[in-house]
């Protein structure tokens, strides 16, 4: 017998596109949250990206075709509101009030309902575009990323966008448990501004403004950055003195025993550290350095990556995919596929508490 997920009983309506509105419900749904993705007329834009890209975003969910613009839409998407928890919705903020996908708009249908903006730079923060890179270079991340003599760098993945959708996720649920409806506002540009923590409040406190290191040497740890090897990358993260203790007894490294010295020193410690770490691979180095318990990793592939963790993937419907982050004792998530466009059409309340009981 299958174990009920945390959030059975649970319905969630998602106007979502593309990427951060649908890996917030797609957690959610993995939790067992009962999730009814409203799809326009020919379905939402990611269908056409690839089917594995709209498979690894929208898994365990169930699909709506509404016209939103139309009283017809407007109607059936009260009824659904009527009988729903939660709507999250990533757009424009003037798409989002234009369609009624607000709290004040939907609270006639459901006092309770709560409604979560995923917008830009906030519900009343205007229509800019707002995508992910360009959240990056708003904010500060690329300018604090790569190498000194380089240009800005973006990572290799949407960022902004899945971290704003894990923000989304927790306030969406914080606003459940209070039992109260209302409207949670959450932006790409606060996302990432707040996930900048202590580079935020070392300038704001100490007017320290950021700045890049060689190899994404940390800012205060002394050595945290990436070395080269004699065969490829080691990432080493020394945080404190019993650490580099263990490591320097086995990389035959003497002196620097505090983290004080090892910041003032910070060139004479990684030209002393590069030199050791080059005699060995990163292989090598990390067989030898993790049962010592000093944090280190050989730079992996994605596919290598993959291939190390074969746990976490799962297979929903036709496709193979990085399952759920969340492990609960006693919960083992069921991966259905992505819905077909409009596979739930017939979907009205009652369906949706038969289901909820099942």
């Amino acid at each position: 017998m299958t174990t009920p997920g945390p959030l059975a009983g649970i319905r969630i309506l998602e106007v979502g596109v593309m990427l951060a509105g649908p890996y917030a419900t797609m957690l959610l749904a993995d939790l067992g949250a009962d999730v009814i993705k409203i799809e326009p007329p020919g379905g939402e834009i990611s269908r056409q990206v690839s089917d594995s890209y709209f498979a690894s975003l929208n898994r365990n969910k169930q699909s709506v075709c509404l016209d939103l613009r139309s009283a017809q839409g407007r109607a059936r998407l009260g009824e659904l509101v009527a009988d729903s928890h939660a709507l999250l919705v990533n757009m424009k903020p003037s798409a989002i009030k234009r369609l009624g996908l607000t709290y004040e708009s939907l609270r006639e249908f459901n006092e309770r309902i709560v409604c979560v903006a995923m917008t830009g730079f906030g519900l009343d923060g205007g229509d800019d575009p707002a995508f992910d890179y360009v959240i990056q270079a708003a904010t500060g991340v690329a300018a604090m990323t790569g190498d000194p003599q380089g240009p800005p760098t973006l990572p290799g993945y949407s960022s902004v966008d899945n971290s704003t959708g894990l923000t989304a996720a927790v306030g969406l649920l914080a606003k459940i448990v209070s039992g109260r409806g209302g409207q949670v506002d959450v932006s790409l540009r606060d996302v990432m501004l707040s996930q900048l923590n202590y580079r935020a409040a070392a300038f704001l406190n100490d007017g320290i403004e950021p700045r890049r290191y060689p190899d994404g040497a940390h800012s205060y740890y002394v050595p945290a950055q990436l070395f080269s090897t004699a065969e490829g990358y080691l990432a080493l993260f020394i945080t404190h003195d019993a650490f580099w203790a263990a490591f320097a007894a086995e990389a035959g490294i003497e002196g620097f025993p505090t983290m004080a010295e090892r910041a003032s020193q910070r060139d004479e410690v990684l030209a002393v550290v590069s030199a050791a770490l080059a005699a060995d691979t990163a292989a090598n180095w990390e067989s030898r350095l993790r049962p010592l318990g000093i944090p280190v990793s050989a730079v992996r592939t994605l596919p290598e990556a993959l291939a190390a963790t074969p746990e976490v993937v799962v297979t929903a419907g036709d496709f193979d995919l990085v399952g759920s982050p969340i492990r609960i004792a006693g919960y083992e998530p069921t991966y259905r596929a992505a819905p077909r466009l409009d596979d739930h059409h017939a979907l009205d309340g009652g369906a949706a508490r038969a289901n909820h009981s099942s």
